[in-house]
Parts: C-alpha cells; sequence; structure tokens
C-alpha cells in the first residue's frame, strides 16, 4: 500500500504531502479542484509518460515521491529489484521521480538510479491505476484476452511462457529458411562469384615478398646491355694491358717497398698503396665473376613481366598488396565453408521446423484447454459479482472464434466478451451494445474478482462511478468498499454513495495565493464529512435536510 505522497511544482500543486491510510480513501472536492491531477502525478511516479507540460509554471522541475509498504510475500518482484542491485528493508519501497524542463527525466527507486522502464516494471506491481481510460479498453475486443488470462495468471502464464520460447524458435526457424529461400538465386550466385575468386587467387600460387624479387629480376634483365658495358670497361681500366691501374699500381707498390724500411712516413704511405692494390685487385675479381655469369635470357624477361601484370591485377581487384589479397582469399575460404554448411543443413533446418509446429500446435491446444476452462470460472465470477450491481438479469459469456488457426505470440486463440443485459435478448459483443454504466459496473466487477487474487498493494479509482446513480451508485460504493478489504483503494468520486462508504476522507480545494492557483488537501473529520457529503448531494446550498441525508448515508456505511 501507498503510505505517502509527496508532490512539489506539479501542475497547479505547488506542494502536496498526504499520508494515506489502509481500507478505502476516498478524495472529493469541486470539479477543476485538482483530484485527477493528484492521480496524473501518481501515474507518473510508476512510470506514466512524462511530459515537461507537469511542471509548474515558473519552476524549473517537478518532483513526485512515494513510500510503498509492501507487503508479504512479493517475491517476484523483490527478485526483480535485486537484479538491478536494489535492495528493499522493512518492507518499504520508495519512488522518486523528477521532470526538468530541458526534458531530463531522473527516476530513482530507495536511492539508486533507474530507467522509466524498470520504474514502470515495478510501479505495476505496487499501484493498478483505473480511470475512463480502462473503459475504452473494455471496448476494444483485443483487450479481452488479456482480462482472460491475467484471471488465472499462475496457470496461463506457465502454459504461455512455454508456449511464447517455442513460438520464438519457430519463428526464428522459419525466418531463416524463407530468406534462403527467398534469395537463393542471389545466394549461389554469390557463392559462384567467391568461388570464382578463390580459384583466381589460389592458381596465381602467390608468395609474400616476391613481388620484390621480380621488380628487382626485372630490373637486371631490362639493362642487361648496360650492365655488360659497365662491368666490361671497369674490368679492362681495372687489369688489362700493361698500362691499366692494377699494373702500374704494382709498380708503385714495388717502388714504395724498397723505400719504406728508411722512415716511417714512407712505410705509411706504402701501406695505403698495397691496400689499394688488393682492394682493387679484389674487385676486378669479382667483376670478372660477373661477367661470366652474364646471359641474356628474353624470354625470361617476358616471364618476369607477365607475373607482374599478374600479380597486379590481383592486386587491382583483392587488395592493395599480396599480403592482403591472400587474406581476402582467407575471408573467402571461411564464407564458403560457413555457407556450405547451411546449405548442408537446409534439410535439418526444415526438419526441426516441422517438430516446433508439431510441439506449437500441441502447448496451442494446451492453452486454449486452460482458457476455455478458466472463461467458464470467470464467467461465473463476473455474474456473480454482477449480481449485487443489479445487473442480475445479465448473461455473459467469453466466445471464442472458431476456426483460428493463425499463430501469434499470445497463441491462437481469439475471445470477445459476449452480454445480454435484459431477459429474452440474444447475447451480443460488449462493445456494441454495453452502456456507460453498464461498463463501469463491468470494470467494477473484473476489479473485485482480481484484487482477491492478485498482489497489487493499492488500487486507484479515477470517477470510475461515472454515469450512475441511485441503488446502483450505493451498489458500486459497496462494491469498491468490499475491493478495499483485500487492497488499499484511492477513489475519486462525486458520487454521495461512495464518499460516505470510504474509510478516510480527503477534501481537495484550490486556493488563490499571491495571484497564484494552487491546490491543497487535507483530511475531513467526521463533522467535515457530512458538510462534505451534503454539499455532494445538493450543491452549493447545504439545508438541514441534507445534513440529516448525509448523516444517514455515513450511519448505514457504519453499520
Amino acid at each position: 500500500m501507498i503510505q505517502e505522497l509527496s508532490v512539489k511544482d506539479f501542475a497547479i500543486i505547488s506542494s502536496l504531502h498526504i499520508q494515506f491510510k489502509e481500507g478505502m480513501t476516498v478524495l472529493t472536492g469541486e470539479t477543476g479542484a485538482g483530484k485527477s491531477i493528484i492521480i496524473d502525478a501518481m501515474s507518473l511516479l510508476v512510470g506514466g509518460r512524462g511530459s515537461i507540460d507537469f511542471i509548474r509554471d515558473g519552476t524549473d522541475k517537478c518532483r513526485i515521491e512515494g513510500a510503498f509498504y509492501v507487503k508479504q510475500p512479493m517475491t517476484k518482484m523483490k527478485n526483480y529489484l535485486q537484479e538491478y542491485g536494489i535492495e528493499v528493508t522493512d518492507d518499504l519501497i520508495i519512488l522518486q521521480r523528477e521532470i526538468f524542463r530541458s526534458g531530463r527525466n531522473i527516476c530513482r527507486i530507495n536511492g539508486q538510479l533507474v530507467n522509466t522502464k524498470v520504474l514502470r516494471e515495478v510501479g505495476r506491481q505496487l499501484v493498478d491505476i483505473h480511470g475512463q481510460n480502462e473503459h475504452q479498453e473494455l471496448m476494444d475486443a483485443a483487450f479481452h484476452l488479456s482480462l482472460l488470462d491475467k484471471f488465472n495468471g499462475e496457470e496461463i502464464s506457465s502454459v504461455l511462457n512455454d508456449y511464447q520460447k517455442t513460438y520464438d524458435r519457430y519463428r526464428e526457424l522459419k525466418e531463416k529458411i524463407d530468406k534462403y529461400q527467398t534469395h537463393e538465386k542471389e545466394f549461389v550466385q554469390r557463392m559462384d562469384m567467391l568461388q570464382f575468386q578463390r580459384d583466381e587467387i589460389v592458381s596465381a600460387n602467390l608468395q609474400i615478398g616476391e613481388e620484390a624479387e621480380l621488380q628487382s629480376e626485372r630490373q637486371r634483365l631490362a639493362n642487361f646491355q648496360r650492365i655488360v658495358q659497365a662491368l666490361t670497361t671497369s674490368y679492362n681500366v681495372l687489369e688489362g694491358d700493361e698500362d691499366q691501374i692494377l699494373n702500374l699500381l704494382g709498380i708503385a707498390m714495388n717502388e714504395m717497398e724498397t723505400i719504406e724500411a728508411l722512415d716511417e712516413v714512407y712505410e705509411e704511405s706504402s701501406g695505403l698503396i698495397k691496400n689499394a692494390y688488393f682492394t682493387l685487385q679484389e674487385a676486378a675479381g669479382t667483376i670478372s665473376g660477373l661477367i661470366d655469369t652474364l646471359e641474356l635470357d628474353e624470354s625470361r624477361l617476358n616471364e618476369v613481366e607477365a607475373r607482374l601484370d599478374l600479380i597486379r591485377q590481383l592486386k587491382r581487384k583483392y587488395g592493395e598488396s599480396v599480403e592482403e589479397v591472400l587474406t581476402y582469399a582467407e575471408t573467402i575460404d571461411q564464407e564458403l565453408e560457413l555457407n556450405g554448411h547451411q546449405t548442408l543443413n537446409l534439410e535439418e533446418l526444415n526438419a526441426e521446423l516441422n517438430q516446433a509446429k508439431t510441439m506449437l500446435i500441441q502447448l496451442a491446444d494446451q492453452l486454449t484447454d486452460v482458457r476455455k476452462r478458466t472463461a467458464i470460472e470467470l464467467e461465473n465470477n463476473i455474474l456473480e459479482q454482477l449480481q449485487g450491481l443489479y445487473m442480475d438479469k445479465t448473461v455473459f459469456k467469453v466466445v471464442f472464434e472458431e476456426d483460428a488457426i493463425s499463430f501469434n505470440r499470445t497463441g491462437r486463440d481469439k475471445v470477445e466478451f459476449y452480454i445480454s443485459t435484459n431477459v429474452g435478448e440474444s447475447l451480443k459483443p460488449l462493445v456494441k451494445v454495453a452502456s456507460g454504466g453498464e461498463l463501469s459496473r463491468m470494470m467494477l466487477a473484473l476489479k473485485t474478482i482480481f484484487s482477491q487474487s492478485q498482489a497489487i498493494t493499492s488500487i486507484i479509482f479515477d470517477e470510475v462511478d461515472t454515469g450512475v446513480s441511485g441503488r446502483v451508485a450505493q451498489a458500486i460504493a459497496e462494491k469498491i468498499h468490499q475491493i478495499g478489504k483485500n487492497s488499499q483503494v484511492l477513489c475519486i468520486s462525486h458520487l454521495p454513495q461512495v464518499a460516505a462508504v470510504a474509510d478516510t476522507q480527503y477534501f481537495i480545494e484550490k486556493h488563490i495565493v499571491d495571484e497564484r492557483t494552487e491546490t491543497t488537501v487535507r483530511e475531513l473529520a467526521h463533522d467535515e464529512r457530512t458538510e462534505e457529503i451534503a454539499r455532494m448531494l445538493s450543491g452549493s446550498e447545504i439545508t438541514e435536510l441534507t445534513l440529516k441525508h448525509a448523516q444517514e448515508l455515513l450511519q448505514l456505511a457504519h453499520e
């Protein structure tokens, strides 16, 4: 149950703090005083859609905070909170939400930052806000299946969970097969292209470092004549006729040897000449060997050019270097191997798909059986509740659409609520024949049933008694009070019958303070409740008779 609610700078609320009690609490006041604004604040606190329009004029942000006492057991919600590292101590959960004019949205649970999804998931287990929008949902046949499932939540949820796992697997397999078959032509073309590319690269037998060696070889072959001429001329200069360098240098070396013992200077010069002589002699031998190995092979030059041209073509297609071309070839191998396995496994996938479909049909049948059993129980419970709401002649039926063979994530069942409110009339869709007052009572009957089986700690009714009066209004009041025995109930109402049966009554009014409208809330004492209910009975003028009538309503409610 919600214990406290604090609202700051929200719409026309400057600052508000309310402490709620167990049982049934009614919020009353003039139209426009701000009753629904308090419900809007509560909705925002439990994960509703936020907007900067909620922020009070002249302020930068609005802030809502609520303290909730969690009755045992709430294991599912506590486990959910623990997944996000949020501890629950003393069975107390504190929700906080701030909306800034910049659009920033800050949510906290027990002081820890969370996103709105987590806040909404926790909030829906704490508070059930029922307003006119749920009448609209009841008028949507697509909503009826979820109501049916909610009635027998534990058993249906177990079967539905197994069904949805199988359904998701079935859809995954079917999409994979459909995708392959739809794009089979493109797939085959790509496989052929990859195979051609792979064969082209493999047949080239590329080697790392090969290109540099070929370029060097081509350089030598293309300049053969110049190399021969340079080597021959150099050799002849070094070691040829008697007038060549080595001959002349040998004479100089011999002459210096005759005087090198006479002075260190001569000895040093003689050594230099000797070193030069032997170095040049070695160079002449090397050049001579190179000349002997030279052989012009014009066909080899053509081979080298052709090989280099092949490498250039492969690089242009598949990479900037031989290394990149080879890496691309490895990528092709991986894709070919993967898709080869997929092709081979297509039959296995089809077999698995058929197996999943068989399981899906079995679980869908099981889900339908559980829902049909649940539908009978729901029909009986709703008829029992409607008897106390002066709809005892009503016939209510959960109708299953025949031949529903299409599967979706909720099963293959399509259900719709049918109703007959008058004796002798045939059953017709609820969405087509129910009046506003009948819808209010129908939804109230559902809430009464669900409050007995669900662990929602607080239920909020926002003017659900619209469109009724007299004894029906009294019946609705008693039904809401009955719900308050299982869950805390907060109710906004304009009906004096509803206000009279409440355990606690708050009066909401607005004032002008410093030329600004502000909403305030205060708990009414017994005498004040009498006056407020009298006002609800008669309007602005309260008479002695309306006061007695209000006292009578309170006395009857007490009894």
